[in-house]
Formats: structure tokens, sequence, C-alpha cells
């Protein structure tokens, strides 16, 4: 149950419940969830609808074991790269489209958005600090997140791909990177773009989830050893490594594998040649997961403590409405903030920092 914490009070000193946070049946107003955030503490390994066993719904923050590592400070010739990157950045009003008849669109309030302070620096990163290169992929990225579709490809048009729960979004690890569980046994579609959608779907929703300071997240991947002679085809993996790598970088902390069968050993060698070094790094084959994710908030199925039970009905619009407020507390924010380019994903999260101004991270360690 979500309860205030021992020796907590709200602003008003109320009970909770009064406060309109928490349910009497335990659950949690996802509606009042950060008006009210800085009034209580919610209770350790709480779930959006209170659920504990099973567990049928997202737990809502990081287990108080996990502990978020504390951002770098930028050395002097990284925060010139920074602001001369920004300065580029913020005299954008357009970015190129791919139609003919149109080779130019409006940069929009939500693309101003994502051009986080934190968004150009994981962009400097992923290009050695060129800010040239840093450039180029952010606008390319900007058309791919257009033309992709992102904003059209709703929790509905999606649902049927995850109606098995083949991508499950619960839970965080010891750094507080929120964990996406892939269960490709669980695959109940053709294979076909939608599914790549699907995984792109995901991985927007675990950004939506990503506590302040965090900014990174953890795959777990469960291949079922019966899968027999059935993997991903070649055309696949290398698309979905070219839009993590291209358009998501910085995003991986670590990716946990297990169960895995020959033939997705198989896979992988056909794959590897493809993967850049740094995400290489980043794989765990067959270890203990307990050791990289808290118990508390850790599947059976990967040998931690949670019994979860997936039930669409419940889940999916559970995790929906918890990402859709997430996002709409970040815009409020950043409007309220002055709708700069620039500006602050832990300011953005629901962190105290008031604006960019005071911002001075250079992004997260893995």
């Amino acid at each position: 149950m979500a309860t205030i914490a021992e020796g907590q009070t709200t602003a008003k000193n109320q009970n909770p419940l009064a406060d309109g946070l928490i349910k009497e049946n335990g659950s949690v107003n996802i509606h009042d969830l950060h008006t009210s955030a800085a009034k209580l503490s919610i209770a350790d390994n709480a779930t959006v609808d209170g659920s504990t066993d099973p567990v049928k719904t997202p737990f809502i923050n990081p287990s108080s074991v996990s502990k978020i590592p504390t951002a770098a400070a930028l050395t002097a010739d990284q925060s010139t790269k920074y602001d001369k990157l920004l300065a580029t950045v913020s005299s954008w009003t357009t970015k190129p489209s791919s139609t003919l008849n149109t080779p130019t669109i409006p940069i929009t309030d939500s693309d101003r958005l994502w051009l986080t302070r934190e968004c150009l620096l994981r962009f400097l990163r992923a290009t050695r600090w060129s800010v040239d290169d840093a450039s180029k992929r952010l606008l390319a990225t900007l058309t791919w997140r257009h033309e992709y579709g992102l904003e059209s490809h709703t929790p509905e048009y999606i649902s049927p791909e995850n109606a098995t729960g083949k991508q499950v979004l619960l839970g965080y690890d010891i750094g507080g990177r929120p964990c996406l569980y892939l269960n490709p046994a669980k695959q109940n579609t053709e294979r076909s773009n939608k599914q790549v959608e699907h995984l792109v779907f995901m991985l927007e929703r675990t950004i939506d989830l990503m506590p302040p300071g965090q900014e990174m997240l953890a795959l777990l991947i469960n291949f079922d050893k019966k899968m027999g002679g059935d993997r991903p085809p070649l055309w696949q993996g290398k698309m979905v490594l070219n839009i993590l790598q291209s358009h998501y970088p910085e995003r991986l902390g670590r990716a946990l594998v297990i169960n895995i069968p020959w033939v997705v050993w198989t896979f992988f060698k056909l794959i590897n040649p493809f993967i850049d070094p740094m995400t290489r790094e980043k794989l765990k084959f067959d270890q203990d997961l307990r050791q990289f994710v808290p118990p508390a908030q850790l599947l059976k199925t990967h040998g931690g403590d949670v019994n979860f039970t997936y039930d669409h009905e419940s889940y999916w619009p559970a995790l929906n409405e918890l990402a859709t407020k997430k996002r709409a507390m970040m815009m409020e924010r950043w409007v309220k903030g002055g709708k700069k380019i620039g500006e602050s994903e832990y300011y953005l999260r629901g962190g105290e920092e008031s604006t960019v101004n005071v911002a001075n991270g250079d992004g997260q360690a893995s």
C-alpha cells in the first residue's frame, strides 16, 4: 500500500487520504501524483494500483536502496563546446524534411522541449565532443522523430503488440534506471515494422518514467531456451540497432541477457559487427540479476522477489496514464521555466533546480 513514510506529513499536515493522492484501496491517484509529490512520501515499492501479490501495474518510484550516481562536472573544454552547440541549436527555426515539396518544416515546442541540456550533452558524448557532428545528428533525429511518427503511435495503436506482455516496463535497477523487460518467447505477431514501432514506443515510455538525475535505462532480455530455431531476422536487428545508436545515444545503461539458446547466440554473432564498442561493453550474459536490480523490484522469473502477473487490461492503461501525466508535468515545468532550449532534465522531471542556469552536470555515469 502507498502510504506516508514514518514521520512524514503533507505540507498542510494532513492525512494523505484527505489530500486525495492515496485512495482508500491503497492505489495512487495518478492525476494528483505530481502536484502532491512535494507534500508526502510514497511508500517504498508502491505500485500504481496498490497491487502487491501479484503485482499488476508499474512501480511508482525506484526502491529506497537504488542510488542514482552523481553527474560529473564538465571540463572547461566541454563547457565551451556545449555552449557552442547550444547557440547553434537555439538558432534553429526549421528542421529538414524528406518530402520533396516541403524541404523544411518548422521546429515545434515539442522539439524544443526535447532539446534539453542533457540531450545536447548525450549527442556530444556520442560524437566524441564534435560540435558539428552533434549538430548534424540532432537535426537528423528531429527529422526522424517527426517522420517516424512518434506522436501518432498511440497506446491504442500499439496495444495489440503488447497483449501478451512481451515487453514490460517495471521497476528500477540499483542506479535508478527504469527496467524494460523484453520477453521474445511471448511474441504474438508476425514480423513487421510495427514490432519495431512497438519497441520504440516502449523506449519512449521508459524515458518518461526516468526519475530526476537519471537519463539511462536497463534492458532485461529473457530468451526462453525452448524458443528452438526462432530468432529475429537480421534486417530487423540492424534496424533496431540503427535506431538506438543514431537516435537514442547514451540511453542504454546496461543490458542484462539471460536464458540464451544457441540460435540466439548465432544471431548475436551475426549482429555483433554492427554494435558499437560502448554498447557492447554494457551487455551482460547469464549473470545473477539481483546484483543489478533490487530483489523487491525484480521479477521472480529473473531471480527476484516480485510475483508479477501480466494482465493487459490492468497494466497497459496504468502504464500509459502514468507516462502521460509525467510528460504533462515536464511540459508544464518547461513552460513555467521559460520554454528554454537547453533546459535541465533534472528540473523538468521534478527536481529542485529552478532553471537550467544552475545545471552543471555532463550526464549520467554508467
